[in-house]
């Protein structure tokens, strides 16, 4: 056949005749085979079958007049050219050969899989398409359950006027591209029978922040069409790579969608779109073995594509799940051309983070949903509904809609943010807002009803992964660090760090590891509710709050599972962005009143008249009223160790108040597996109670080092409440007798050649405190990452002036 190439016909270098993504499913086709991976066979019609539609219709004069002149920015104009071309190549007399050759073709392909007229999916591959230096994700049409030879034809020929759809036009012209060098290639592909089963997209690096050590996984259920449109949020799963390599399991976040929706066949229409049962949106579409197995093929992917290459090629994948045969099909994948680039300045040392200066607190926030692109942008909302309205929508405007496909790039790229009610991270309007570089806010469900025409708003996407619409214009700044030149000092600098959504931002940050990663902060965020009463839950017990608790585990019926998968994933996410680096993890430390206030706390907590001396650290660990949920804590810090191969986390306990009481946690958690020097499992205690200085010989025999926690020695040395605002100007870091108290605790560490670090608040306040903690050459010095590049260059001096 001349205008006919099948799949196992072609290669990677067959680019420029059939375009990325078909060259690309010839490659895998050949190889990925040998893999254990299954690719859906099918072919292709050349470049040369589209100009041969082109050239017998004498079109290219045509199309050319048409586009001459062409200002994208203006959109009514824009749509005008684009309708135009597209009904000149739809009105065009198909040609008869190609018409033949590709109905033979279908003919071959059907009978392969035992079928006089098998179901295909007809999809477009521009030749200019999916190349490393220009992504040109959903330019072109899809069509899906085809059956005939008649809808095929009917098919390709809208595929190849699809080439001019308005996108296709203004990402073209807007990146240089010649239109009448561009050809389409068409892929005819067997369908995976997803419509009763699962699909979803999977990136080789993380869509956000850029790091390639992780594997991001969307899925739903029914054909994967509703994530690309973002007509549904998907589930999402994050992998870490260099442990999914040595066979562990370590999924590091586990995010259900809002899945309502679900594409299947239908007779009239080819697909439609049913609602998702109640049991469906509450539960994951996938398990975790087929978590883990996905990954592992990402991985095959990523590494087979890269050596062709000769260099790193993250990949963006789609997949789909037979519901009748039960196999996973790798459908499409080609290299990820957009958060690559950023990877890129990364390893160039550029590290450039934006930040909100305006105060915000919780009632600032109109909506929150997923966000996309570490941005802020600000300016007057505007909702528009269908992209008839587009010329209505001034430059520097905050674009609020439902949904947007990437037909409204050219609206978006005026935008000074996006906010959609629909979509997850992969969808194509995240893609494309990715790629232009607008802070967008996906799947806020009601912003078009909340967010008013006119009112000014600003789209924050640096806080977490959720991205935040507060009222008014805020305040923000760009900062731009050049990490390289940067000094190291001898004094270890660490980071404390408390939300587990912002670990891999901070990780590029030169710090040698974690000196506090707090647990009740990941408790609070990821769990929300009492452990206790998920401890009691777990027995089939009722308790305060229930139907709110329920609400927090979603997609499981297990609340223990929910509390150590959750633990987990905090934990995980954290020690994994630093991975080798030492992450020090203190298990919980709240006060009864902090955690009488958490959904189903009330009967677990008794009034204290000071809680911050009461009830909290290791006495309640101990204690018949909470070991059973600390337990549960040491379980999720074994997994994390153990069967996500995290080694690297080491294990705080804070409130020790006798060397007796860390002797009785220490055995609760063996008890628990979690055992001292198994896996050189290390496990420190918080310096911060005198008794923690004054006793340390004893102290040090049951621990592996301490970590001075100066805010409660500072309370506890000086006798002050430092919640108290009538006596707050005596407490004082400072003060020459906690100065004393922690040489002291330096100097008993460092005799026994134990671990001694710094994790409260004071080197970042005082830079007097920092010069006496290097002077008495403390092992490592922890605090928050806005501290972190000032406090680097303020010990690496300091430490210069005592050598010399």
């Amino acid at each position: 056949m001349r205008y006919i190439k099948f799949f196992d016909q072609l290669k990677l270098t067959d680019i420029n005749t059939v375009g990325g993504k078909n060259a690309s499913l010839g490659q895998m086709l050949s190889d990925m085979q040998v893999l254990g991976l299954k690719v859906p066979f099918g072919f292709a019609t050349t470049a040369e079958a589209y100009w041969l539609l082109i050239n017998q219709n004498n079109l290219k004069d045509k199309i050319s007049e048409k586009l001459s002149g062409l200002d994208i920015s203006d959109i009514d104009n824009l749509q005008e050219r684009g309708k135009q071309v597209r009904e000149l190549i739809l009105n065009a007399t198909f040609p008869k050969e190609l018409e033949e050759e590709i109905k033979q073709a279908y003919k071959i392909l059907s009978e392969k899989y035992s079928s006089s007229n098998i179901d295909v999916a007809v999809r477009s591959s521009g030749t200019a398409e999916d190349l490393p230096d220009a992504s040109f994700a959903g330019q072109q049409e899809t069509f899906l359950n085809v059956k005939t030879q008649e809808e095929l034809i009917e098919s390709v020929k809208r595929c190849f006027a699809s080439l001019f759809t308005n996108r296709a036009i203004s990402y073209r012209q807007s990146r240089g591209f010649d239109h009448m060098k561009v050809a389409l290639s068409v892929g005819v592909q067997k369908m995976v029978r997803s419509d009763q089963g699962i699909s979803g997209i999977m990136f080789t690096i993380d869509t956000e922040s850029a790091n390639d050590k992780l594997i991001l996984i969307n899925s739903i259920y029914g054909i994967g069409e509703n994530i690309v449109s973002g007509r549904v949020t998907p589930d999402e799963f994050l992998v870490f790579k260099p442990m999914q390599k040595k066979g562990y399991k370590t999924i590091l976040r586990r995010k259900i969608g809002n899945k309502t929706l679900k594409m299947v066949y239908d007779e009239k229409a080819r697909t439609k779109n049913i609602e998702c049962s109640k049991e469906e949106i509450n539960s994951f579409s996938l398990s975790e073995e087929d978590v883990i197995k996905l990954a592992g093929y990402g991985l095959k992917i990523e590494e087979y594509y890269s050596k062709l290459a000769d260099e790193y090629r993250p990949m963006d994948i789609e997949w789909a799940k037979d519901g009748i045969d039960g196999e996973i099909y790798i459908v499409q994948a080609r290299p990820e051309t957009v958060v690559s680039k950023e990877l890129k300045k990364q390893k160039e040392n550029l590290f450039i983070k934006y930040r909100l200066i305006s105060t915000v607190s919780k009632n600032d926030i109109l909506v929150s949903g997923t966000a996309v692109g570490e941005k802020i942008g600000k300016g007057a909302a505007h909702f528009i509904s269908d992209l008839k309205y587009a010329d209505e929508f001034k430059k520097g405007e905050v674009l609020v809609a439902s949904t947007t496909d990437p037909d409204w790039e050219p609206l978006m790229k005026k935008a000074s943010a996006v906010v959609t009610d629909k979509g997850g991270r992969t969808c194509h309007a995240a893609i494309v807002a990715r790629e232009i570089g607008v802070p967008t806010v996906v799947g806020a469900q009601n912003a078009t009803q909340i967010l008013k025409d006119g009112t000014d708003i600003t789209v924050d996407c640096t806080s977490s992964d959720e991205g935040k619409v507060y009222k008014g214009l805020l305040e923000f700044e760009e900062q731009k660090i050049e990490l390289e030149k940067l000094e190291d000092t001898k004094t270890k600098i660490f980071v404390n760090v408390g939300n587990p959504n912002k670990a891999f931002e901070t990780a590029l940050l030169p710090s040698r590891g974690v000196g506090l990663a707090r647990m009740e902060f990941i408790i609070n965020n990821y769990i929300k509710a009492h452990p206790m009463a998920l401890v009691e839950m777990s027995k089939g017990n009722r308790v305060e709050d229930e139907e709110e608790i329920v609400k927090f585990l979603k997609g499981y019926d297990d609340s223990k599972k929910f509390f150590i998968d959750k633990l987990c994933e905090g934990i995980g996410t954290i020690a994994a962005a630093f991975y080798p680096r030492p992450v020090i993890v203190r298990t919980s430390d709240f006060k009864s009143n902090e955690y009488k206030n958490m959904p189903g706390g009330a009967p677990f907590e008794k009034d204290e008249e000071n809680p911050m001396i009461g009830f909290r650290g290791a006495s309640r660990y101990y204690s018949k009223d909470y070991k059973e949920a600390f337990i549960w804590e040491c379980e999720a810090l074994k997994k994390v160790r153990e069967e996500m191969g995290l080694e690297n986390v080491k294990v705080m306990l804070p409130f020790v108040r006798t060397p007796d009481e860390g002797r009785k946690v220490i055995e609760i958690m063996k008890e628990a597996g979690l055992e001292q020097g198994k896996n050189s499992l290390e496990i420190y205690a918080m310096c911060e109670i005198p008794s923690n200085v004054i006793y340390a010989d004893e102290f040090l025999k049951v621990f592996d080092g301490y970590s001075i926690g100066s805010n409660d020695l500072t309370q506890l040395m000086l006798g002050v409440d430092r919640n108290s605002e009538l006596i707050s100007h005596i407490f004082d870091e400072r003060n020459e007798a906690v100065k004393r108290m922690f040489k002291m605790a330096i100097d008993a560490c460092k005799q026994r050649g134990k671990y001694i670090g710094i994790c409260g608040q004071a080197p970042s306040d005082y830079p007097e405190i920092t010069k006496f903690l290097v002077e008495n050459e403390i092992e490592s010095i922890s605090l928050n990452p806005d501290s972190l590049l000032k406090m680097q260059e303020i010990v690496s001096k300091l430490e210069k002036e005592l050598e010399s």
